[in-house]
């Protein structure tokens, strides 16, 4: 039989893992609002690897939950407030509205992120036809050498 005790170190896993993406996000912002794009391609880099390991851990809950459900005669699925009811063990609802609240902040930060990102990008784009209007004016559209005959 699979123990609840498991499935509780997984989703305590996940929400320690949850939280530091969300910090990661809150280091983004500062490097975004910096201007600081070495460290921005640093933490991309380290989200990566903390998305990864979330897909990880949440296939392996779901797993040890599909276990406990069939172990425990279970048909229609279990969630984690099921769990909690047919355990008698408050952690685990007490762990889902954790995991919610985090979820949320992370939503809320990946918005602020992108307003930044894309703003970034605009002045980029600003800045670029700003340079681009004046290496057309002066630089001719033409190569080579022009000869003339001479009679």
């Amino acid at each position: 039989m699979t123990s609840d005790r498991a499935i509780i170190n997984i989703l305590e896993e996940q929400v320690n893992t949850y939280k530091r993406l969300l910090d990661l996000l809150e280091e983004e912002r500062q490097c975004l609002v910096s201007i600081n794009a070495e460290k921005i391609e640093e933490i991309s880099k380290v989200k990566d690897t903390v998305v990864m390991r979330l897909r990880l851990l949440e296939e392996e809950r779901i797993r040890l939950m599909k276990k406990f459900a069939e172990d425990n005669g279970i048909l229609n699925g279990i969630n984690l407030d099921d769990l909690g009811r047919h355990t008698g063990n408050g952690a685990f609802s007490e762990l889902r509205s954790r995991m919610l609240s985090i979820l949320q902040n992370i939503d809320e930060m990946n918005k602020v992120n992108s307003i930044l990102i894309d703003r970034s990008l605009r002045y980029i784009k600003t800045t670029a036809s700003f340079f681009h209007s004046f290496t057309t004016q002066h630089i001719p559209q033409t190569t080579g050498v022009l000869l003339s005959k001479e009679t």
